[in-house]
């Protein structure tokens, strides 16, 4: 009886862990609304969130905000 309830759990276990999206992408896009140098991944984020996207993050040398959401 143990080892049939232990087999169920770790089956169950197994499904939800299948059905999880393992292989998301993260798509980046520039942000077209984000002005001036990006210095907080926080404040582009939320000029992101208001463009429709889930979040950004500062890049490169010339420190642009870049939008990202899934592919």
């Amino acid at each position: 009886m143990e080892r049939r309830l232990m087999g169920f759990v770790l089956w169950m276990i197994f499904l939800v862990l299948a059905s999880q999206d393992v292989d998301a992408r993260l798509c980046e896009s520039q942000s077209h609304g984000f002005k001036g140098r990006c210095l907080y991944d926080s404040n582009c984020g939320q000029v992101c969130r208001n463009e429709g996207f889930l979040g950004g993050k500062c890049r490169g040398f010339r420190q642009r905000c870049f939008c990202t959401k899934p592919c």
